[in-house]
Formats: C-alpha cells, structure tokens, sequence
C-alpha cells in the first residue's frame, strides 16, 4: 500500500515523477523575496462593485519572485505547472549564494538539460548552479540540518559606489569589543520571540545558533578589485531562523556597537521576550544566505 507521501508524487498515468534538486545563485535585488505573491488588481473603468464594496472585476496579477520566475520558466521548459519548493522563504531584497530547492517532474529532460534550459531563460541575476535528481523523499526546508546567513556592513561614511546593493552603510564608528560580546550571548538554544519579524508564522520561537563570528575587514575583493576600507562581517549558523531574525539581530548589534544599547540587551531580550527591547531591522541589502547543510 502506497504512502501518502508517495501517492502525491504519481501522476495521472500512475508513474513516480522524479525530484530534481536545484542549487540557485541569486541577486536579490529586483525581487519581492522568495515566495510567490499575488496582488489584487481592479479594471480602471469597473464602475460597480460588488457586495463587499470592492471592485467585480478584481484580479490576480504575480509580482516578480524568485520562486514565482522559476515555475513560470519550468512551465516553459517541461509544460508542467510545477511547485518548486525553497528551503529559505528570503525576503525581498535578500541575496543568495546558496538557496536549495526541489521540485516534481514527470519530464523525461536530464537534470543536466534542465539546468542548461534554465539558465538561458532566467534573467542573468539568477543562476542554477546545480541539478540533480534526488530521493523522493527529500524535502529542501525540513531536511535542513542548519543554514549560514552573513551580513556586511560598510562601517564608513563614504562608501563604494559598488556595494550600495550589498551592504549595509553604517557612517558611525562601531565597537567591535561590545558587538562580539553581545554576539557570544546569540550562541546556543533560546527563545527568539524578540528577534521575529511581525507575522512571523513560525509554531515555536526556540532556535539553536550554532556557530557566530563577527569580524572587520579592510577589504574586500569585487570584480577583480580590491575594494580598501571598513567592513565588517557578521555570520551566523542556526538550525533555523525566523522571520527577519538575522536583520533584527544585526540591527540590534549595531545599537550595541553604537553605544545605544548594552551587550547584555541580548541576554534581556531572550528573558523579555518583547520585539520593542530589542534594535530595529537592518535592511535586506546587505543579507546573504550562504549555505544549507542536510
């Protein structure tokens, strides 16, 4: 007797479809995040609208996301309407070296063929950089064992005009000696409740950070060139995130580093529990997810 699990992965002619897993590289600048997202829209010459007050003739009009872009060119290559499935819902503006990501297909293509479909039909700010068919059991976001996130901070009151779209410019000068203690504090099993975003979704607040360095860097190799001043760099591993935690973390690490705040609001937020004891939400610009181990 087939599972449940398995009874989802047949198709109408009863044959098991194949998971392919991608690697996926991306600039997540010109996009509303990872997940795909619906937008209502109204017909300008709609004159009545319905019950509800709102216009009859409303619609639903995709607004440009990474995963949305992959299923529209996957529809495009195999004609299948696929789900593809991320480990990391990133949100909007967010960068990624190291997404992971699967989807069901009953295309007779060769991983190897799809990658090279994909990459002629995605835009050049996204790239797969791998493919490979994987047990059908696999699944990107709850096999995960951790995920690597880092954050890069231009700590300089002029910065190059090559990094406006990944990192963050902070002008005042900040204290590495208080941000790192602050960050010992980050490692190991805690409640995160004061480090979620707003309609964070997540069941349980608890979260186990696996590994934290922040370092100062004096340069930074782009396009060939060394890019001279005053970086720095936070990584952070974990078992999982929530919702704009890392940005809520570093924003909180930079209040530290200012002096606003002290090393042990960390500590206080974990015991608090409350998001307005906490610093406010770096921008996406300068996030990065890294890598995802299973």
């Amino acid at each position: 007797m087939f599972s449940l699990d398995l009874k989802l992965r047949l198709n109408e002619n009863h044959k098991v479809m194949k998971n392919i897993k991608l690697l996926i590289e991306y600039d997540g600048t010109n996009y509303h995040g990872w997940q795909e997202q619906k937008i209502a829209i109204s017909s300008l010459s709609s004159a009545s609208p319905d019950k509800s007050g709102q216009p009859s003739d409303v619609s639903q009009k995709n607004i440009l996301t990474i995963q949305g872009i992959l299923q529209e060119k996957l529809k495009t290559i195999t004609g299948e309407d696929v789900k593809v499935i991320g480990s990391s819902r990133t949100d909007a503006g967010v960068h990624a070296f190291g997404q992971v990501a699967s989807f069901l297909t009953d295309s007779y293509l060769e991983p190897e063929v799809l990658q090279r479909a994909l990459n002629s039909l995605l835009p050049e700010d996204i790239r797969i950089l791998n493919t490979e068919e994987v047990n059908e059991a696999f699944h990107p976001r709850y096999d995960a064992v951790s995920k690597s996130y880092f954050y890069l901070i231009s700590n300089m009151s002029i910065s190059s005009a090559f990094l406006y779209r990944y990192a963050w410019r902070v002008p005042h000068r900040l204290d590495m000696d208080s941000m790192k203690e602050a960050g010992s504090l980050l490692k190991g099993r805690h409640d995160f409740s004061a480090f979620r975003g707003a309609g964070c979704g997540a069941k349980t607040t608890e979260r186990d950070i696996i590994s934290f360095n922040i370092e100062r860097l004096e340069r930074i190799d782009f396009m060939t060139a060394g890019l001279k001043g005053d970086f720095i760099k936070i990584k952070i591993e974990a078992n999982a995130f929530l919702r704009y935690m890392v940005r809520n973390i570093v924003g909180t690490l930079v209040e530290i580093g200012r002096g606003k705040m002290a090393a042990h609001a960390i500590s206080d937020a974990f015991e608090l529990k409350d998001r307005r004891k906490t610093g406010p939400t770096a921008p996406a610009t300068g996030l990065f997810l890294e890598a995802i181990k299973y």
